[in-house]
C-alpha cells in the first residue's frame, strides 16, 4: 500500500472518530479543504476513504435494522404459537 493511501486511511479514521465524538457530521469536509490547499492527491484519497467508511456504516445500519425486524417477527410468531 502506498504512503498516500496509508495517510488517507489514518486521516479518515481519526477524522470520523473526532467527528462522531463532537457530533459534527460534516467535519470531514473541513479537513478536505485543508488537504486540498496542500495536496489534491491526498484530498481525493481522503475523501474516497471517508465515502467508503460512511457507506459501510449505512450498510451496517441497514443490515442491523433488517436483523432486528426479522428477530422481532420470529419472536412474535413464537408467542402467537403459545
Amino acid at each position: 500500500m502506498s504512503s498516500l493511501n496509508t495517510l488517507a486511511e489514518k486521516l479518515a479514521e481519526d477524522t470520523l472518530k473526532l467527528q462522531d465524538a463532537l457530533g459534527e457530521d460534516r467535519m470531514f469536509m473541513e479537513v478536505a479543504q485543508v488537504l486540498g490547499a496542500a495536496s489534491q492527491s491526498l484530498e481525493e484519497a481522503f475523501l474516497t476513504e471517508i465515502r467508503v467508511r460512511l457507506a459501510e456504516r449505512k450498510a451496517r445500519d441497514f443490515l442491523n435494522a433488517r436483523l432486528a425486524k426479522a428477530k422481532a417477527a420470529l419472536e412474535a410468531e413464537a408467542q402467537d404459537r403459545q
